[in-house]
């Protein structure tokens, strides 16, 4: 029962983080120069808001509970690990909107955001490489060295451990 919930919680924050990872840089492209100061305003707590308040929190609720399922599921396989570098690619992606939202709030309409194509390309491509990693669960190759998965039965390079 608590793992259908975890991955319920976990799916539901996964759509509304990926839902605003590609509103956010398509709203940030409607910004142009030498508009109204209402209008940048209202485009500025727009996209604080839904940043602040609703992609940052489901990412962190997807990230939470998505290390909680690794774990209730003990899923310690490769493909586990190359989902996770593209979780990472997804988080860097989410701190350079939120760069880009900072930017706009601190230099008051002086700044014009970059094209959000590239950006939206980009998330679309690392979400699809997610999917398809948990969706097909391949076979990789176990790339991890032999001395990290046997003891050594080697002492801690210390005269005496402190009680």
């Amino acid at each position: 029962m608590i793992l259908t919930l975890v991955k319920a919680l976990h799916i539901a924050a996964l759509i509304l983080w990926s839902a605003g990872l590609i509103a956010l840089p398509l709203v940030l492209g409607k910004h142009e120069a030498g508009e109204e100061q209402a209008d940048y305003a209202r485009l500025r707590r727009i996209t604080n808001y839904g940043y602040t308040r609703i992609v940052t929190p489901a990412a962190v609720i997807a990230v939470s509970a998505g290390t909680a399922l690794i774990f209730l599921r003990e899923v310690f396989v490769p493909w586990m690990f190359a989902k996770l570098v593209a979780v990472g690619l997804l988080v860097a992606l989410h701190a350079l909107i939120g760069h880009t939202v900072v930017q706009m709030s601190e230099r008051r309409g002086d700044y014009i955001p970059p094209s959000p194509l590239p950006l939206v390309c980009a998330m679309i491509a690392t979400m699809t490489g997610v999917l398809l990693l948990v969706l097909a669960k391949p076979v990789m190759p176990d790339l991890t060295p032999d001395w990290l998965e046997t003891p050594q039965n080697n002492h801690l390079p210390l005269e005496a451990t402190p009680t």
